[in-house]
């Protein structure tokens, strides 16, 4: 389980007149619950990218206590094999001089697991491609491969928890509906759980069991799926209402 308590943060804000910070993220807590697909939902500015970049353990908060499975997030052994991540921009997330195999195997290289048995055949043709792939670089792979692929390396390490920044925005609308679909396919086959940072309150609740809802930083909301509708901050009715009209 990954918890979050009493999370701040704040980057150096300077101007000419004065040196300040700005507070990005107030007094954030909530746990993903082992297997479940957690959204985290707010518009461009609300803080939900940097939150998702704490829970990876990438930037630590100025305040509060993020830990998985009881260990401190910040500590790489507690994230290896328990948390990956597939980012929004896939055209720099692969190494443009690695081939698909390559990318696929660098999680467990670098976890020093590469050396265990594992069917690479066969993820990719859970992730909708097959092996003629593999020999192929970034540069050859239209934005849903490209993705696919992404999707692919992140489960190569089978952790228990995916943490997905805006993973389908870049794609088409096409496109981006496979993708949901993979993931739960994926989720299935294997047991894991995603966290699913996104503006797009519609994907949200198509993919997810729980929504979280942040505003200027501060969580407004947290609800199970099916009682979105009833959710009582003006922010996310606000945001609902969107949707619906």
């Amino acid at each position: 389980m990954l918890k979050v308590e009493g999370v701040n943060k704040s980057y150096r804000q300077t101007d000419w007149f004065r040196k300040a910070r700005n507070q990005v993220l107030r007094d954030i807590g909530f746990e993903w619950r082992q297997g479940e697909t957690l959204g985290i939902i707010g518009e461009s500015g609300s803080g939900k990218s940097t939150l998702g970049r704490l829970l990876l353990g990438i930037e630590e908060p100025d305040s509060g206590i993020i830990t998985f499975g009881g260990k401190p997030i910040s500590d790489r052994s507690t994230r290896r094999g328990a948390i990956s991540a597939v980012f929004q921009d896939y055209t720099s997330s692969i190494n443009p001089f690695f081939t698909v195999r390559q990318a696929i195997l660098e999680p467990l290289r670098l976890a020093g697991t590469a050396s265990r048995p594992f069917d690479i055949g066969k993820l990719l043709r859970q992730v909708g491609l097959d092996e003629s792939y593999l020999t192929r670089y970034p540069h050859e792979l239209s934005g849903g491969e490209a993705q696919r692929v992404c999707i692919a390396r992140a489960v190569s390490a089978e952790p228990q928890c995916i943490l997905l920044d805006e993973a389908i925005s870049s794609l088409d609308g096409s496109v981006q509906m496979q993708v949901l679909e993979l993931l739960k396919q994926l989720r299935t086959s294997y047991g894991m759980g995603y966290i699913f940072i996104t503006h797009d309150i519609q994907a949200a609740a198509y993919l997810c069991d729980r929504v979280m809802i942040i505003c200027g930083g501060e969580m407004v909301e947290l609800v199970e799926t099916e009682e979105l509708k009833h959710v009582q901050s003006p922010y996310a009715k606000e945001l609902l209402s969107k949707v619906i009209s």
